[in-house]
């Protein structure tokens, strides 16, 4: 099967324990490790299952499926009390795991796919492999076998079968002499790259790249499913952890025993073999170190290529920020810029929108971010990906698609008349029906830096350009005077619109559009005929201008003022929310002023825009911009005992890493509040903060919750979702934070739950992380908190614990991984504040 043109496929990845069960009997291979009501095991998912739904895939647009490692893996570690379905803990990389099928299923898949011109992608590990052994004190370079132990209790084998991996025992003199495995404990400091790439990811065995016997073995075992199954694509898991250069070696060593997998491709007809890293890695805001980062995987210093493609996380970190917590549309439009110049080659660099080692995107995000979130990676450069259950509406991370499956409610989930599913066929169809998208480099055209609004870019030149347009704000925005590239009174043609068909719209004399825009709207247009409407004779009567304004200002108030001709009246706009505009009337004299309330506006960095519009004879003014320098006022200090990190009854233990221990990272120690008008400020003190993992938001080990009820109201809720508890002192609350190392969430009391943590607020909040003093501070603007006139009187209540795809496991003994002392359905809260009420103001 030859290669595809990458840039043009459309992925969806699967976990095959997760996606559908095509043959039961293999389900349970009596080791303990198969139970569907437990997310730590096997559910039953299988290659059968995959094959049966090829159709099912095709039907929504997919064009190649990625699936999660097929090979045998370890099936249960008693130590972490954790099974391998995942796939990526191998104990056999050259055999089918048993609870898969075998290699005549895979063959199968192979074939189906490919006769209905699609590819197969397999996920791939050549960092580690399951936890078959550790160390039980400090590790000793000069004798390894001291403190060394075998994983006895894993199932179903201490070591991995075939040779040169099963070489595993520190024990023995020849095993140290291969040197297959590197002889180290678990990584602690994740900004050490010695550590990084030598010693073992959560107790997985790490596996010396730098050996050749290691490195032959690894290309000899991944040519193999080339060669024997069709595969057509690598994904590459835990790119990161293994050195650059290794790449070079697997993927292009001349080596007639065991060629590099690019030539094993090309022997078998595959010229275009895909293969892409996972570097799990994102930027904050406007900082791009990450992604740089990424690309020193992609090629050489001197540009000479290593990996043909990596997992864009950058771009999703910035899809996540603007589309599910409210992030200004700049955020984005920074990020797309930014991997157009870092990256040589952003088009086959897989995007997305969640997969299997985070969120889901419902569980942060609401379905209007979700489909302009989908929206955009289908207008960028990259390969999308969608994530198995996306088109379902799926909220939980891995549960089963089929009913017998873990979390699937006892039905099946194929539904093909699915809101997302329909949707999603839209907006694959949109991106296959025009490859501009997918081929052509897009110019940014239009931001909002302040807020949520309009984002705008134009895709390719001449007759195949196309427009895309969105607005991710609650509310109407005004896209004002962008300069589209079009010729003269251009008219634009609806291509696609996220909720309908879509509207004509048309540039002016210069080529530039205004235009109001739905709210969390997504419109692509393209340009047709000129129209004749307007003479430039009539549009020279009607005009709006905006006199200079402060550049900054520290008042709640905001005095514009400016001219205006042909008009009667005309709104001030600022940050293109036309809900909060200004209706100001224009005086026989064509002058106008007005004042602008500014006291929502707590960022001082940020530039605001502001302009003046009239509708209805269409007329805006140049943009002004200006600054504001909240005053924010100290309420209250809430200081809290160190050392009463303990759970509610004192008696919750750390997980069992030592990190837990010696750092108590979950001791809070102090509160601080301040306000200004009704946003609010929040500062929590820690005993430490730690950033061992080397999170994107700055720390890690600790996920801070906190709630708001707001002074005046009776509605509320009382429920803590998600950490099996209730507030304390009939507290009830309306706006939740929960900010963590890598996911935040703003959310509100409407529709919340024990399982839901309810709608996203929008404006997301905003946080600095300072570790030197152990500081995190949060931000919640009030448009978000629906601008309350004050926050007197409102009560505060934090709480910490940690996340990790949901708040960390808890049971009686603690474990790894979890927190110990009390039983599953536990409160999940280590330490907590005391309820902190906003006292008035004297």
């Amino acid at each position: 099967m030859p290669s595809p043109d990458w840039r043009d496929q459309i992925m969806y990845l699967a976990m095959i324990d997760r996606f559908d069960d095509g043959d039961p009997s293999n389900n349970d291979q009596g080791a303990n490790e198969y139970d569907p009501a437990d997310g730590r095991r096997y559910s039953g998912g299988d290659l059968a299952g995959l094959l049966r739904r090829v159709d099912y895939l095709r039907a929504l647009g997919i064009t190649a499926l990625w699936v999660t490692p097929p090979v045998a893996n370890q099936w249960w570690d008693a130590r972490h009390r954790y099974g391998g379905y995942h796939g990526y803990w191998a104990e056999d990389f050259m055999r089918i795991d048993a609870h898969f099928g075998d290699l005549a299923d895979y063959r199968a898949l192979a074939r189906c796919l490919h006769a209905n011109d699609m590819r197969l992608v397999q996920d791939i590990v050549v960092n580690h492999v399951g936890n078959f052994f550790r160390y039980d004190g400090a590790v000793d370079a000069g004798d390894p076998s001291r403190n060394f132990r075998i994983n006895e209790d894993a199932r179903p084998h201490s070591a991995p079968t075939r040779y040169p991996f099963s070489l595993n025992d520190a024990r023995r003199r020849r095993d140290r002499k291969a040197a297959i495995y590197h002889w180290t404990p678990d990584i602690v400091d994740f900004g050490d790259t010695q550590q990084l790439q030598t010693w073992q990811l959560a107790g997985l065995d790490d596996l010396n790249t730098d050996n050749p016997r290691v490195r032959r073995a690894l290309r000899q075992s991944y040519g193999y499913w080339i060669r024997e199954a069709g595969v057509d694509a690598y994904r590459i898991d835990t790119a990161f952890y293994v050195p650059p250069e290794y790449f070079e070696d697997f993927l292009y060593a001349d080596d007639r025993r065991a060629p590099g997998i690019l030539n094993v491709a090309r022997q078998n007809g595959r010229k275009d073999f895909l293969a892409f890293g996972e570097g799990f890695a994102m930027d904050a805001p406007f900082h791009e170190e990450s992604a740089r980062r990424i690309d020193r995987y992609l090629r050489d210093a001197q540009g000479k290529p290593r990996l043909p493609g990596m997992l864009n996380f950058p771009l999703y970190g910035s899809t996540l920020d603007v589309f599910a917590r409210g992030r200004p549309t700049s955020v984005l439009a920074h990020r797309i810029r930014s991997m157009l110049r870092i990256h040589a080659d952003p088009f086959r660099m897989p995007s997305f929108v969640d997969n299997h080692d985070v969120d889901r995107f419902l569980a942060v995000g609401d379905e209007a971010g979700l489909k302009q979130a989908l929206f955009l990676i289908m207008t960028l450069p990259g390969i999308p990906v969608i994530y198995y259950g996306t088109e379902q509406g799926f909220t939980m991370q891995r549960a089963a698609m089929f009913a017998g499956g873990f979390g699937a409610n006892g039905r099946d989930h194929f539904d093909r008349e699915a809101p997302l599913f329909r949707y999603l066929q839209r907006v694959i169809a949109l991106r296959r029906e025009h490859p501009v998208l997918a081929h052509e480099r897009p110019v940014v055209l239009a931001d909002n830096a302040a807020a949520p609004g309009a984002l705008a870019y134009r895709v390719g030149t001449g007759a195949d350009a196309l427009l895309v347009v969105i607005n991710s704000s609650d509310r109407e925005t005004l896209l004002d005077a962008v300069e589209t590239g079009f010729v003269a009174n251009a008219v634009l043609e609806p291509v696609f619109a996220i909720g309908d068909q879509g509207v004509e719209a048309r540039v002016d004399q210069q080529g530039r559009l205004t235009r109001v825009l739905p709210p969390r709207s997504g419109q692509v247009w393209r340009a047709t005929k000129a129209s004749t409407a307007s003479t430039s004779e009539s549009l020279a009567k009607i005009g709006a201008s905006l006199d200079p304004i402060a550049e900054r200002t520290s008042d709640d108030r905001l005095r514009v003022s400016g001219r205006a001709d042909g008009v009667r009246s005309l709104r001030v706009v600022v940050d293109g929310d036309i809900k909060a505009s200004v209706v100001v009337a224009v005086g026989t004299d064509g002058r106008w002023q007005t004042d602008l309330d500014t006291s929502s506006f707590v960022d001082p960095e940020v530039r605001h825009r502001v302009v003046a519009w009239s509708q209805e004879p269409i007329a805006v003014s140049a943009a002004r911009t200006f600054s504001v320098d909240r005053q924010w006022r100290e309420r209250i200090r809430s200081d809290d005992p160190e050392g009463d990190d303990r759970g509610p009854d004192g008696h919750y233990r750390y997980p069992t890493d030592p990190l837990w221990e010696a750092q108590r990272p979950l001791d809070l120690c102090g509160v601080d509040v301040e306000t200004s008008g009704g946003s609010l400020r929040i500062t929590v003190h820690m005993r430490n903060l730690v950033a061992t993992w080397n999170p994107p938001n700055g720390f890690d080990h600790l996920a801070l919750t906190a709630y708001l009820e707001l002074p005046g109201r009776s509605d509320g809720a009382r429920v803590m979702p998600l950490q099996n508890a209730e507030l304390p002192d009939g507290m009830r609350w309306h706006a939740r934070l929960r900010v963590g190392g890598w996911s935040t969430a703003l959310t509100g009391h409407a529709s919340a739950s024990a399982s839901s943590e309810g709608p996203v607020l929008t404006p997301g909040a905003a946080f600095e992380v300072d570790r030197a003093r152990a500081t995190v501070r949060m931000t919640i603007p009030a448009r978000a908190l629906g601008d309350p006139a004050t926050l007197e009187g409102a009560r505060l209540y934090v709480t910490t614990w940690d996340y990790d795809g949901g708040y960390r496991e808890l049971a009686d003994e603690a474990g790894a991984n979890q927190f110990g002392g009390c039983k599953h359905d536990g409160p999940r809260i280590m330490d907590a504040s005391a309820i902190i009420t906003i006292p008035a103001s004297h």
